[in-house]
């Protein structure tokens, strides 16, 4: 536990006063950073008999999709027409692959570009006018949602959550996650987004803290199925980076389509 609270209090250490003073260059550069790293620790999860060629292949379409979704998101369905097919051609035709596998590795390919490709979401918040206290948003739901469920779980649970993918997880943990993340965003909307109503708070904390846990749920899921532990050990005590931004992969894609379809 103290090796997990060091390595986490020192990353952030690094990281806020990037993000609260660096403006979107910063959050841009951290997470272009963050994309090579996950994609490595991906590649070894996803394709440990072959993870170099892989890797090449996944940042290519991760770097990719980041520059377009920054620069060009009008162009998303146009890179995903040209990329999908390279894809195909990539796996199906490598010389000396095993047909019969072909498509369980093009499936691997494409939900690796897909998840990370939610990463470049936070920099699109960050643009936005108000984007600072966006990016606080995201954060708060994941942390607050986080150390809620966990005290929560520790003093209350009883029911499991999804005991076959991970069986810390409780119901009761889930709710307390949400009132904690409830009462954080009601904090942090109040001093950054004075313009969002208690419907927004209350769908922050609810239904943004139940993103965070599906994102962590899944993450379980692929370790299960690639037969890992962690995604890596990049992080003393606390595994790789996708074991600590699964949640916040899931609830920036969350902020940002909220932001766009419903904030006013």
């Amino acid at each position: 536990m103290r090796t997990r609270l060091i390595a986490g209090l020192s990353g952030l250490a690094v990281l806020l006063p990037l993000v609260v003073f660096g403006g979107v260059w910063a959050v841009g550069g951290i997470v272009f950073l963050a994309l090579a790293v996950c994609a490595y620790e991906y590649a070894s999860m996803a394709f440990p008999d072959d993870r170099d060629a892989a890797l090449g292949w996944l940042l290519l379409g991760s770097w990719a999709w980041y520059a377009v979704s920054i620069h060009a998101p009008d162009q998303t369905p146009a890179f995903f027409a040209v990329w999908m097919p390279c894809t195909m051609i990539f796996v199906t035709l490598r010389p000396g692959e095993d047909i019969g596998r072909s498509a369980d590795r093009l499936a691997r390919h494409v939900m690796g570009v897909a998840w990370l490709g939610l990463l470049p979401m936070l920099v699109r918040l960050r643009m936005l006018p108000d984007g600072l206290a966006w990016i606080f948003v995201v954060l708060g739901i994941a942390w607050l949602s986080d150390t809620g469920a966990y005290f929560a779980g520790r003093s209350f649970g009883k029911r499991k959550l999804y005991e076959r993918i991970s069986p810390k997880k409780t119901v009761e943990g889930m709710v307390g996650g949400m009132v904690t993340s409830t009462v954080g965003l009601w904090i942090i909307t109040s001093i950054g987004l004075p313009q969002a109503t208690w419907i927004d708070v209350l769908a922050f904390g609810t239904i943004g803290t139940a993103a965070g846990v599906l994102g962590d749920l899944s993450e379980s899921m692929l370790k299960r199925a690639f037969g890992v532990k962690d995604s890596g050990t990049i992080m003393p005590g606390h595994g790789g980076l996708l074991d600590r931004i699964d949640s916040v992969l899931f609830v920036g894609a969350f902020v940002f389509a909220y932001v766009t379809f419903l904030f006013r």
